[in-house]
């Protein structure tokens, strides 16, 4: 067998979507959270799951599932990959909830912050834009015409 036969053949294994005596296959965990096989992998790249392996197939227990969760939901709300990288890391730290939780705190607000500039920018933008219609929208009535400038 070839190289990029073995290597397509691992890729359509891993892709199965059961549940193993000893933890879960890529494919159900893509069902379970939604995301590509491609994006578990890319997580793996990038040093945030290292799954078990059983005769070339990735095999993630509940602890991967769990990082995983972790990993999506810093995702969501909006940490980049070193950020969500540094946080895991920082479990395994010997005052490692201690430090960790210090460390989300941090990195939180300044999200936060981050957040609520982008939200104040966006309102603004709203509001001129809503000036911008009204103003052009009073000017079309002005002239008579009414037709299509629903409110």
């Amino acid at each position: 067998m070839t190289q990029n036969a073995r290597n397509q053949n691992t890729k359509d294994h891993d892709a199965g979507d059961h549940t193993l005596d000893d933890g879960e296959t890529i494919g159900a965990l893509t069902k379970s959270f939604g995301l590509t096989a491609r994006t578990i992998r890319y997580y793996e790249d990038q040093g945030l799951l290292a799954p078990a392996r059983t005769g070339g197939q990735r095999v993630y227990g509940p602890a991967d599932r769990a990082r995983l969760a972790l990993i999506c939901r810093g995702k969501r709300l909006g940490f980049t990959i070193a950020e969500i990288r540094d946080f895991l890391e920082l479990y395994h730290a010997e005052d490692g909830q201690i430090e960790q939780m210090r460390y989300l705190v941090n990195r939180g607000r300044s999200r936060i912050a981050a957040l609520e500039l982008q939200l104040r920018d966006v309102q603004d933008t709203l509001t001129d834009l809503k000036d911008m219609v009204e103003t052009a929208a009073g000017h079309l009535r002005r002239h008579g015409i009414t037709e299509g400038i629903a409110s």
